[in-house]
């Protein structure tokens, strides 16, 4: 895994190895089976691409998104997922990536996919803080928040539940009430 800059010169986009592009047609297959409800062949595929190419970013998402649909376990997601973004992560560190690592890249988007996999893992998992500051990384590579991360957080952090305006602004109340 590696990364380069952008052809419009506007951030970095993920190379994602040789390996990678070479499984990409067993990826649709996978997604096919997917799509078709077998999901435990779709899992043994995914678990064989990984073990020929270990940086491939996509399948572990996908490993962890089929962890959580087919036996909610979000320890495993949280395994997949975790690996897919600290691979991309320690990939900007070694370049010395100082920019913007945008979603709207085709490349980048597996990353982001698993950024959000993982976020929601480390908040139900109890890991509020942690996910707070993958949440922080994540918009610093897109700052347009393209997966809605930070709305994610916080229906995380309220249960979902309404946020209260605290703060009404009683001067306009006031001001109507002829006073």
């Amino acid at each position: 895994m590696s990364v380069r800059r952008a052809s419009d010169g506007c951030g970095w986009v993920l190379v994602h190895p040789r390996c990678v592009r070479e499984r990409a047609e067993d990826l649709e297959e996978v997604r096919a089976m997917v799509d078709a409800g077998e999901l435990d062949v779709a899992i043994d595929e995914l678990h064989w691409l990984v073990s020929g190419c270990s940086e491939f970013v996509e399948a572990h998402t996908l490993l962890g998104e089929l962890a959580l649909a087919a036996d909610n376990d979000v320890r495993l997601a949280r395994g997949h997922f975790g690996f897919a973004v600290e691979l991309v992560l320690k990939a900007l560190e070694r370049a010395k990536v100082a920019g913007e690592l945008p979603y709207r890249q085709p490349a980048n988007r597996a990353f982001f996919a698993a950024g959000r996999g993982l976020v929601w893992c480390l908040a139900k998992l109890d890991m509020m803080p942690k996910a707070a500051e993958l949440v922080d990384t994540l918009v610093r590579l897109d700052p347009t928040d393209p997966v809605e991360l930070r709305k994610l957080l916080d229906e995380l952090q309220t249960g979902g539940l309404p946020i209260v305006e605290l703060t009404r602004d009683f001067r306009s109340s006031a001001d109507s009430s002829g006073d």
